[in-house]
């Protein structure tokens, strides 16, 4: 008793010369004292077994939560998974798509034998299936690889390590710091993100996160920034630094999202979200073992699953919109043509035109369908399309008048325009308000018109 009531003694002789006067940091240094003062204790009354494992440990973290090296660190994780995710996805994403597509066209002779009428045959075959199938063909095998590969940071224990660099960054944005892995999970899925803004206690700053999740750039934009990235940014050096170039384009972009949610949070913190930021005490726990079996269940069938069936649910419905619009007629022109008329001046200003804008708009409920959507409007087709190769797409773009700057602009709007149906469903059961759903697709999207309309102009200022 008398070492604690000496101990006790000696914490508030440490904190005494804390109180007096507006010291800076006062919460972390008084929490500091007190974590050195019951270490101490425990150095007196515990043995430790395994005095290589704690000092390798010590190592680790040393060198994860480094100043120097924890970012690039984070940053060579994060393209790695990335990395990861998108080349392992490639072919069981092409051969998901090959069996999916295959069953669209059993399903439309199937439905010619029953002499269905055409209407009904294009608005459940070639809207709603093929919707769906590109949805579930684009979405699965990416976040099938993804959410596992973050599962296992997560069951590894360096995920902690992740929110303990990054928290400084976001506390001086007026955010939390656990709001860093609700991010990271957004690279995956961004209504997944913003179901795991849970995680955050305040009400205030967890809703700051979910405004915010959508600057992580899902798995549904990838094949997007992917594909304009290879066909006009790789074009712009020789063919040996094409490749490179691309990456180091769709790079920027991530950083460009990472960025530009640290500057939402602040100017949020600061206008409609005040308040006072908590406080955030976060012990590393010890490195693990993984649970190969744990990961599998959470990551496929909490995560990954869970999330696909609200894109499913979300995206037949727009399939069959857009079959509708490009289908149904106004003096000899579809209404789709009509909309993506009125809508091409302000395309043109934002550097982009009118049937890119309409492609977004019908592509609210799955960022997937966005370019087949596209490229049924340059080629005037009824329903979705995709082309078999991306010179056919550099092709049709350039017929188009695209130019690197168009896809600049295309690519910037991708990450800064409102989030998908999924995403908007989501954060209207997790906030339970449809005035924090309006908000978090009207910050983005006036956000990504006033960006493409910035650059637009200033490139043409320049180069032109």
């Amino acid at each position: 008793m008398s070492t604690i009531n000496n101990q006790g003694l000696s914490i508030i002789r440490e904190i005494e010369p804390l109180l007096p006067g507006n010291v800076p940091n006062i919460k972390d240094r008084i929490v500091s004292v007190i974590y050195q003062q019951a270490e101490g204790i425990s150095a007196q009354v515990v043995r430790t077994e395994n005095l290589y494992q704690t000092s390798l440990e010590a190592r680790l973290d040393g060198i994860l939560t480094s100043r120097w090296l924890g970012f690039p660190i984070m940053l060579l994780l994060l393209t790695l998974v990335l990395w990861i995710t998108i080349t392992g996805a490639n072919y069981p994403s092409q051969l998901l798509a090959s069996g999916l597509f295959w069953l669209e066209g059993q399903l439309l002779h199937l439905f010619a034998a029953w002499g269905a009428p055409a209407w009904l045959t294009g608005v459940l075959i070639q809207g709603m299936y093929r919707s769906l199938a590109w949805v579930v063909s684009v979405m699965l095998p990416p976040m099938a690889i993804f959410f596992p590969l973050f599962t296992l940071l997560e069951d590894l224990g360096y995920l902690p390590r992740v929110a303990f660099n990054m928290d400084n960054l976001f506390r001086r944005a007026g955010a939390h710091g656990k709001q860093c892995l609700t991010m990271c999970m957004g690279f995956g899925c961004n209504a997944a993100g913003v179901t795991s803004c849970r995680i955050i206690d305040s009400p205030r700053e967890r809703l700051i996160a979910i405004l915010t999740n959508t600057f992580s750039i899902c798995n549904g934009r990838f094949p997007t920034l992917i594909a304009l990235a290879t066909i006009f940014m790789g074009s712009l050096a020789a063919r040996a630094y094409s490749s490179m170039l691309a990456t180091l384009a769709v790079v920027a972009i991530i950083m460009t999202g990472i960025l530009t949610s640290l500057l939402v949070s602040y100017l949020l913190s600061r206008t409609l979200l005040q308040g006072v930021s908590s406080f955030f005490v976060l012990e590393l726990p010890p490195f693990r073992k993984p649970q190969l079996g744990q990961i599998l269940i959470r990551s496929l069938l909490d995560r990954t699953l869970f999330v696909l069936w609200r894109a499913v649910v979300i995206a037949a419905p727009a399939g069959a919109l857009t079959w509708i619009l490009a289908n149904s007629f106004v003096a000899d022109t579809s209404v789709f043509a009509l909309i993506a008329g009125w809508l091409d001046p302000l395309g043109q200003l934002m550097g982009m035109d009118g049937i890119i804008l309409i492609a977004f708009l019908l592509g609210l409920p799955a960022n997937e369908i966005v370019l087949p959507i596209l490229i049924m409007g340059y080629l005037s087709a009824g329903s979705m399309l995709e082309l078999d190769s991306l010179n056919a797409l550099q092709t049709l773009l350039l017929d188009h008048g695209w130019t690197w700057i168009t896809a600049l602009c295309v690519m910037l709007f991708s990450l800064l325009h409102f989030p998908c149906g999924t995403t908007l469903y989501t954060i209207f059961k997790e906030t339970r308000s449809a005035r924090w759903t309006i908000m978090a697709a009207l910050i983005p999207l006036a956000l990504g018109i006033l960006v493409t309309l910035i650059v637009n102009q200033g490139a043409k200022t320049i180069f032109f």
